[in-house]
């Protein structure tokens, strides 16, 4: 369902994302990103600088943010901006949730603007990849 500027209020929550990474989908992303760092496909690597098993990218989780965003305005409206921080670890094979925060709504320079605050969430509730947006929603 598309985004329509007279159904979107601050303070609403947008569709959540799941995502599921598999160790795959991580070596696929290693190959299309160029970020072989072994910490996101060699499990004995990881471990040995502390981590408890390969992690998932910060910038798939970025991009995975970036879905989020896309499918919420569904045709109807394009990102202006959007980024975010790598805080907290994800690992392969468990939910990351992205989810979507309207922060505020306004209209500026003739344009309809949603600023959102965005994140990944973990299975235990903490936000790994905090970050913002703002969208431009279709007249």
């Amino acid at each position: 369902m598309a985004a329509k500027w007279n159904e979107i209020s601050e303070g609403m929550a947008i569709p959540e994302l799941k995502k599921n990474c598999s160790t795959q989908q991580l070596v696929l992303w290693a190959a299309a990103s160029g970020d072989f760092y072994q910490i996101h496909y060699d499990k004995d690597f990881a471990k040995s600088t502390g981590l408890s098993d390969i992690i998932v990218h910060g910038a798939l989780k970025h991009a995975f943010l970036g879905q989020l965003l896309h499918d919420w305005l569904g045709g109807n409206g394009k990102i202006k901006r959007f980024g975010c921080s790598y805080r907290g670890m994800d690992y392969p094979n468990q939910d990351i949730l992205c989810r979507g925060v309207v922060t505020r709504k306004y209209e500026e320079n003739g344009q309809k603007l949603v600023d959102l605050e965005i994140w990944t969430e973990n299975p235990e509730g903490k936000k790994t990849t905090p970050g913002s947006a703002t969208v431009i929603i279709n007249s």
